[in-house]
């Protein structure tokens, strides 16, 4: 289970590095055409136009992946997180009981002062 969840925290990484990766390729070419625009010809802003919509959209393609592959190991985690309690009852009371213990023990102490 922790291998899982650590190859699922490395796609994630990746999926981040990618987006960072197109969302700086749409800022540049924004720079590009607000840097041209003064000298430019109908055509070239159509072309660049055009360049433009197609970079944001493939970044919202990767975003929408992203989210996609997020909410995925989103739900995987939460099974296994099940999973686990349902196999384990007794491990997960035992540390819920010695949470709320410790908790109780320190609100005493906290409340004396």
């Amino acid at each position: 289970m922790k291998t899982e969840l650590v190859a699922n925290h490395q796609n994630v990484e990746s999926s981040e590095k990618a987006l960072n990766k197109d969302q700086q390729g749409v800022v540049g070419d924004a720079d590009d055409l607000l840097r041209e625009i003064s000298s430019a010809t109908v055509e070239t802003l159509a072309l660049a136009r055009t360049k433009i919509e197609e970079k944001l959209s493939n970044a919202k393609s990767s975003v929408e992946a992203a989210r996609i592959s997020i909410t995925d190991k989103a739900h995987d985690a939460a099974d296994n997180v099940y999973g686990y309690v349902a196999e384990n009852p007794w491990k997960v009371f035992g540390v819920a009981t010695a949470a709320a213990i410790a908790g109780v023990i320190v609100g005493v102490v906290l409340n004396r002062r």
